[in-house]
């Protein structure tokens, strides 16, 4: 282990972040849980809720990974243990971040255009196009993920800096995901806010533009960090980054399923819920998009 790596161990700072990270893990891990149990087991899944289940997937593997990667940050400063568990955490990680972010873009790719073709969207999509493409996004980011382990750690010993070439790869798909991301939530704010034919602004809607927004805020680090990992040159440097990325990114995940239940739960009384089914409701509440409900009847969830 370098030596300027030692000199951070007892870093009051660092010790801080790590304790406020495993908060927020665990709060996150137990809001993705109950979203996988309830989109999984207890309801109907239909074009978004398929991307929602797998973003949840993703968000909940990605914090699982930091919550092990955080407690072993905490050992390895009372010398309980080493930092070659990043060795395994890091493709894990990797792969959930991009997954998830591919998981985000994809909804919003999918929402747009169900605006901008929707006879066809209606019509002719195929059935199982959302389960399909979310498979595809999962097998292109575990093969990513394994390149990186492979070719970077395998082939010249495990380093926490990957090698250029992967990094540039990286840099290059997050980047994509960004602008698909990035196109799609604007066209969809544009027919929202402008047009004569404007677009009602369902719970749908408001859901995705919130968990958009927190990923910008929160989640784009991570993102900026897997992609500069080479060209970091100073130790201290990336330990104070990477902390600070890994809390935010913590911070992202672990929201969603918050933005998902208060949507849902905005405005509705409590008399207006089922015994025994108040989460599944607030949930179906969140993903529901009342004009495509009204026009086409597609988007609507069983009630049991």
């Amino acid at each position: 282990m370098n030596v300027s790596v030692l000199d951070f161990r007892f870093d009051r700072i660092i010790l801080t972040l790590e304790w406020l990270n495993i908060i927020f893990t665990l709060v996150g891990l137990a809001g993705n849980a109950v979203v996988l149990w309830l989109l999984g087991f207890r309801m109907r899944r239909n074009v978004v809720s398929v991307y929602i289940l797998n973003l949840a997937g993703a968000d909940f593997l990605f914090l699982g990974c930091h919550l092990t990667g955080s407690v072993n940050d905490l050992l390895y400063a009372f010398n309980f243990t080493s930092g070659t568990i990043y060795r395994f955490l890091f493709p894990l990680i990797m792969c959930s971040y991009i997954t998830g972010l591919s998981m985000l873009s994809a909804i919003s790719a999918e929402r747009c255009l169900s605006v901008l073709r929707p006879i066809w969207h209606r019509h002719r999509r195929p059935r199982h196009m959302s389960a399909v493409i979310c498979a595809l996004l999962w097998a292109l980011s575990l093969l990513l993920s394994v390149l990186v382990h492979v070719y970077c750690y395998l082939s010249v010993g495990f380093s926490c800096y990957p090698c250029p070439t992967m990094s540039f790869i990286t840099a290059a798909w997050l980047i994509f995901l960004f602008v698909v991301l990035c196109g799609s939530s604007l066209a969809l704010l544009v027919r929202i806010l402008c047009g004569s034919r404007r677009l009602r602004l369902t719970r749908l809607y408001v859901t995705l533009g919130l968990t958009v927004l927190v990923f910008l805020l929160c989640g784009l680090p991570v993102g900026i960090l897997l992609s500069l990992l080479s060209w970091f040159t100073s130790t201290s440097d990336f330990i104070y980054y990477s902390t600070i990325t890994v809390l935010m990114s913590g911070m992202n995940s672990s929201i969603n399923p918050f933005i998902y239940f208060f949507v849902g739960s905005f405005k509705q009384k409590q008399h207006e819920w089922q015994k025994g089914k108040y989460l599944k409701l607030i949930l179906k509440k969140a993903l529901e998009s009342v004009t495509e409900v009204e026009t086409s009847g597609q988007m609507r969830f069983s009630s049991g």
